[in-house]
């Protein structure tokens, strides 16, 4: 292929996209203890990674859990290009999802699809423990 240098300006995103693509971690069949995991503070509330990758065919995989205290939300409302599910384990979650909200309790799922502006916020009077896994990058 022969480009010109009027071209290659135009090829450098594209480079660096896929430098960046290189650097994602493949997941690989695992089990994780979850008294292994890294607690992350943030306030009163906690946090631990379990992983961040993508599947072997290339897509993104990202689950967390989060120990919300009562009253908190986790960060405010927004919206982002993945797909997310919530999945309470602990305690009672308002989740507002594009403006509607219900609320759930251990054992309650939410989904929220792609663009759709959501959040949450712990009703309860104990700490709501919940997983996030989110679908695509």
């Amino acid at each position: 292929m022969d480009l010109s240098r009027r071209e290659l300006p135009f090829l450098l995103p594209l480079l660096t996209g896929v430098a960046a693509a290189a650097d994602v971690a493949k997941l690989t069949s695992k089990t994780w203890r979850h008294e292994e995991l890294p607690v992350r503070e943030n306030g009163q509330n906690r946090s631990r990674a379990v992983f961040n990758g993508e599947s072997a065919k290339g897509f993104g995989l990202e689950m967390h859990e989060t120990e919300l205290a009562p009253g908190l939300m986790p960060h405010a409302a927004h919206s982002h290009a993945h797909h997310e599910m919530v999945i309470l384990r602990e305690g009672t979650l308002e989740v507002t999802i594009s403006g509607k909200s219900s609320r759930i309790g251990p054992g309650g799922i939410a989904y929220v699809a792609s663009n759709e502006e959501h959040g949450w916020r712990n009703v309860g009077t104990d700490r709501a423990r919940y997983y996030v896994i989110a679908l695509g990058r």
